[in-house]
């Protein structure tokens, strides 16, 4: 998945929390919304502040289908909660290769390695 497509899905999906995402799809988003957010907070710390409350619920949602891809549950996120080592065990999971098969979540994303 390209960087815009990475884009426009997880926005396409604000708060969809059901099916699966790829690496691609949740890193990618991941580096839109820590650059956005690092550029709009130079201009102004508010409209940082806003446009990271308004990227909040999209950014839960493609984690959460990021871990059903890893056959988990997106209550996993929880750990966040835990200083470091929590932060820590959610980033493993989240580049944890993806189950290949079909899994209680729905089918793979589809991956197009040309």
């Amino acid at each position: 998945m390209t960087f815009g497509e990475s884009i426009k899905t997880c926005f396409g999906k604000y708060a969809d929390f059901t099916g699966r995402a790829s690496r691609s799809e949740i890193w990618w988003f991941i580096l839109f919304t820590c650059l956005v957010n690092l550029a709009l907070s130079r201009v102004s710390p508010i409209v940082g502040m806003i446009f990271g409350l308004a990227v909040f619920l999209p950014s839960i949602a493609a984690g959460a289908r990021r871990l059903h891809d890893t056959n988990r549950t997106g209550w996993w996120q929880l750990l966040y909660i835990l200083p470091i080592i929590g932060v820590i065990i959610v980033i493993v999971f989240l580049v944890l290769e993806g189950e290949t098969t079909d899994n209680q979540y729905g089918e793979p994303p589809i991956i197009d390695y040309s």
